[in-house]
């Protein structure tokens, strides 16, 4: 993601979002399956906060590591890994973003939207933002087809087990 001097982002870059999260998945086990990648900055897991799942996991977490490398060798080796019988879905936080934005684009706010004031360039920007967003969605759903046919590796023994990373070449 870009600042408003069309810097990247660097925290952005190195957060990664983790989904397809198994319930019996807790915070130290998502720990112990990302921490070989590298230094782990923070770590949000979300839980359902009111309603009837209240202080039930949400299914998915985010993981910042503390350079974008990391992040990045972590989601080469951990998107599509079973976990608990799942496959982990992990994505750059701002690829996230990106596909969120092109499935739910942002409301339009202010007078200059509403009365259509609102330029054109802003409109084609959102157009080539949301084209970004569809091609990064049907490459990892071609990714993901790709990882489905063949097994990557045997899930944990037990859901509480842990994956062995011994096998992974970095």
């Amino acid at each position: 993601m870009k600042d408003q001097n069309g810097l990247v982002d660097e925290k952005c870059e190195s957060r990664l979002y983790i989904g397809n999260l198994d319930q019996r998945i807790t915070e130290a086990l998502l720990l112990k399956l990302f921490s070989p990648f590298g230094k782990i900055v923070s770590e949000d897991f979300l839980w359902h906060t009111r309603g009837p799942k209240r202080g039930e996991p949400r299914g998915f977490a985010f993981i910042q590591y503390s350079t974008r490398e990391e992040a990045q060798l972590a989601k080469e080796k951990m998107n599509g890994r079973l976990a608990c019988g799942r496959p982990l879905v992990v994505r750059l936080a701002s690829e996230k973003l990106l596909v969120e934005t092109a499935v739910h684009p942002p409301k339009a706010v202010g007078e200059a939207n509403k009365s259509g004031l609102a330029g054109s360039l802003s409109g084609q920007m959102s157009r080539s933002a949301k084209i970004a967003a569809i091609k990064n969605k049907l490459k990892a759903m071609e990714q993901e087809s790709c990882s489905m046919k063949k097994p990557r590796q045997a899930d944990s023994t037990a859901c509480g087990g842990h994956l062995d990373h011994s096998s992974i070449k970095r």
